[in-house]
């Protein structure tokens, strides 16, 4: 399973600043002014949909980010991304670190256990206060699964699209 072509959830514009088109915007890199580095963004919601935009500055203010897109020189036009999803294409941000991976690598892999039984695929992924937590999905169910390397998840290998957990497929 390769990444090309997914698109990763790094942020959303949540607000107005001020009168001249700057909007306030939620970051999730890390750190998070490194969302001004991965550019072009794209906004929207749906693949197909969404308007790609480069050339976004952006600075802190107080304890949030504010940003300036290219052509959105008034309030009134910038009140009409408030919401907007920002996505970039995942072939922008850098390789994980070895033993590390971004969620939307790991989405759609298959699942099986260490005893060779198929629990499904992985449908996404959310985040605990102990741990991350693989939502795996078969068509009759749902499990979830701690993603805790070298207890649950055993192996994780993207090029052949697998996990391997050591899950009780009962559970």
């Amino acid at each position: 399973m390769t990444a090309a072509g997914r698109r990763v959830l790094i942020g959303r514009i949540v607000g107005l600043y001020g009168v001249q088109g700057w909007l306030k915007i939620e970051s999730w890199a890390d750190p998070r002014m490194r969302i001004f580095d991965y550019q072009p963004w794209l906004l929207g919601a749906a693949p197909g949909t969404e308007t790609q935009v480069s050339g976004v500055k952006g600075r802190t203010q107080g304890k949030g980010l504010v940003a300036h897109l290219p052509g959105v020189d008034d309030r009134e036009q910038a009140a009409a991304l408030v919401g907007s999803d920002i996505h970039v294409a995942r072939e922008q941000l850098p390789p994980p670190a070895e033993g590390e991976y971004y969620w939307v690598d790991l989405e759609g892999l298959e699942v099986v256990t260490t005893e060779g039984v198929r629990l499904g695929r992985v449908s996404h992924l959310f985040a605990t206060g102990a741990n991350d937590v693989v939502v795996v999905r078969d068509g009759e169910r749902e499990r979830l699964v701690p993603f805790v390397q070298g207890s649950y998840v055993r192996s994780v290998d993207l090029s052949a699209g697998r996990m391997v957990v050591d899950w009780d497929p009962e559970f």
